[in-house]
């Protein structure tokens, strides 16, 4: 197999992190769906240690916590005894992002588990470079998490939102309305009033735009995990790095001050090869 040009690399690297199907890259392309796979895990690897590697030093002082669910070769009513559930079923990629800068610092893919949420808050912490506050879902796995990797030192409260019933009608597949939102003051004294989650919750969304395998009522999915990892680990890392957001004028790293520049799509892939 002939390797790749770098601008073929580039133009099947850039239809992925908008929101086209591997098969309809191929379709687009006429690259074998194979290829556009390996190159997509390679540049995920990648992407990976970009994250790891610049990710240090950080003055972050508003984290908003957040998971979004999709699953991996199955969903979970169709997982059976004998399959290993590490590798199929439901999956969560939970996400840390800072309100300020919108800069997503971390992110985990795993299940909805204590082992995960440690995960995700200990490697947050040791990045930090400041006492940050912190608001999160009122998901019981972030208070263990937290209370165990910051202790004291740290301003945490959660936030319920309270939606009215799914409606039956034309309007069923429409966004919920909030009816309440109640706000909890877990440890250290958080401002209320900045306690929220709607910036993460945002971040879901351009996921489920931008992921094909995210897309709900379809029938895109991962069938390795390795599959989603790797796609997980090039959005963050174009998000981060690349794209330009709209309301900062500038990428969230640049903002961040975790960079001085604007970062290309070509440049991370020639980090992959």
């Amino acid at each position: 197999m002939n390797k790749l040009s770098l601008d073929k690399q580039t133009a099947v690297v850039s239809a992925l992190v908008e929101g086209s199907s591997i098969r309809s890259v191929e379709r687009m392309t006429g690259i074998h769906r194979d290829t556009i796979m390996r190159l997509m895990v390679r540049v995920g690897h990648a992407c990976e240690e970009i994250m790891d590697r610049e990710m240090w030093n950080l003055s972050c002082r508003h984290i908003q916590l957040d998971e979004i669910w999709c699953y991996v070769g199955k969903k979970q009513r169709h997982v059976r005894e004998s399959d290993d559930p590490s590798t199929v079923g439901d999956f969560w990629t939970w996400v840390a992002l800072d309100a300020e800068t919108k800069l997503v610092p971390v992110y985990r893919v795993g299940k909805r588990d204590s082992a995960t949420a440690r995960s995700l808050i200990n490697d947050l912490d040791s990045r930090l470079l400041n006492r940050i506050q912190l608001s999160a879902d009122k998901l019981p796995l972030y208070v263990e998490a937290v209370e165990q990797r910051f202790g004291a030192d740290v301003d945490f409260a959660q936030i319920v939102k309270t939606y009215e019933a799914e409606p039956i009608g034309p309007g069923r597949y429409s966004p919920p309305k909030v009816v309440s939102v109640e706000k909890t003051r877990i440890s250290g004294n958080p401002d209320l009033a900045k306690t929220s989650t709607s910036f993460v919750e945002r971040q879901n969304l351009t996921m489920r735009m931008n992921m094909r395998r995210f897309t709900r009522l379809t029938n895109a999915f991962s069938k390795k995990v390795e599959n989603l990892q790797a796609a997980v680990a090039l959005h963050f890392a174009h998000y981060n790095f690349v794209r330009i957001h709209k309301a900062l004028k500038v990428t969230p790293a640049m903002e961040a001050g975790v960079t001085d520049r604007l970062w290309s799509l070509q440049e991370i892939l020639e980090m992959a090869n």
